[in-house]
């Protein structure tokens, strides 16, 4: 989402103008595509197993330990933390896996032989520990919280070819909303990316060539072009990306669809920048992501120069980014191959 970079005001000639906005999709597009799965790589996504160890009571038991294995060799073995919860992450998909828990005073329980899919992220739940000569029992589970945590947490490290950020498409159509907090912590991911910086300055330098926007020339205005242009992009995923759908209660990923007819799975695309889902699960007018792109052309008129300023700035900046959104979601569906062909299932045991 971190787009809104160059509008096609001024130029000095009918090319650069052309070229300028061409620059600006790819940005947008590739910047945008902060919004993601795992794409083709040489290894599967791994897959994750997690949950929270409690007694009858739903009292947390710390320092329980729980091992996975495969086979008869391969092992790995955690300590429940003092919330009880445990989790394992680089779980090799495919392999047939075994969970054991045991806790002190409990006798040892045993999972069934678990499976999991490329990028699954399993929670295990009815997980029953008697106590050793009683009928009492431990249940494993997690709150929706850890699970929408545990969900950004693997889409931080989803790359496009291997280097280009891809943190704001989900493929799974049950996805745990996102807090507050993890909607900034996304934002705000995606405004530092160290490739976030290297699409600006490539942008930055095509405005520099067309002499746009009318800053002076020469290294400084360079840095003011680099400037506007970072700033453009900051304000729509701050406001688009954070602000406005934690006040709105928003969800501000793509969401992949992935099957139905190629029209369906279209009009899903081009209708993503003003149809939404929120933190509900409903879809709803996309006000958080129409309200990112006025916010950035609106704020852009007080650091542009006096020539480029006014409301053909604001409707510029609001249209490339509108048509660079569906832009990046006939991208998604049609072009993006994901690594995990797989939806994350997920089986919610609230306490």
């Amino acid at each position: 989402m971190f787009r809104r970079q160059v509008e096609t005001l001024g130029g000095n000639c009918e090319q650069m103008r052309i070229l300028r906005c061409l620059a600006a999709i790819f940005l947008i597009v590739f910047a945008k595509s902060m919004r993601g799965q795992t794409f083709t790589a040489a290894s599967p996504q791994p897959a994750h197993i997690a949950g929270t160890v409690t007694d009858a009571n739903g009292d947390a038991i710390p320092e329980a330990a729980v091992n996975i294995q495969t086979g008869s060799e391969d092992r790995e073995s955690v300590v429940a933390n003092g919330n009880g919860f445990f989790q394992f992450d680089n779980v090799i998909p495919g392999a047939a896996y075994q969970v054991t828990v045991r806790a002190k005073g409990f006798a040892d329980w045993k999972s069934s032989t678990i499976a999991l899919s490329p990028g699954q992220f399993d929670i295990l739940n009815d997980v029953k520990l008697t106590i050793l000569g009683e009928e009492t029992s431990v249940t494993v589970v997690a709150s929706s919280e850890q699970l929408a945590a545990e969900q950004v947490k693997i889409e931080e490290h989803q790359r496009v070819m291997g280097f280009i950020p891809n943190f704001y498409v989900s493929y799974d159509k049950n996805a745990v909303p996102l807090t507050p907090k993890l909607k900034f912590h996304l934002a705000f991911k995606v405004a530092t990316d160290p490739v976030t910086f290297a699409g600006t300055s490539f942008v930055a330098a095509i405005n520099q060539a067309s002499h746009y926007p009318n800053y002076v020339e020469g290294m400084k205005g360079y840095g003011q072009r680099f400037g506007s242009t970072y700033l453009n992009g900051l304000t729509d995923i701050m406001v688009g990306g954070a602000i406005l759908p934690s006040l709105l209660h928003q969800d501000p990923r793509y969401f992949y669809q992935g099957t139905g007819s190629s029209k369906s799975r279209l009009i899903h695309a081009l209708s993503s920048p003003i149809i939404c889902r929120g933190d509900n699960g409903r879809l709803q007018p996309n006000y958080s992501g129409l309200g990112g792109y006025l916010a950035s052309g609106a704020i852009a008129n007080a650091y542009y120069p006096e020539a480029n300023r006014g409301a053909g700035l604001l409707f510029r900046i609001f249209g490339l980014d509108l048509s660079a959104d569906m832009a990046n979601g006939v991208l998604q569906e049609f072009a993006i191959k994901r690594r995990a062909r797989h939806a994350k299932e997920r089986n919610h045991a609230l306490k």
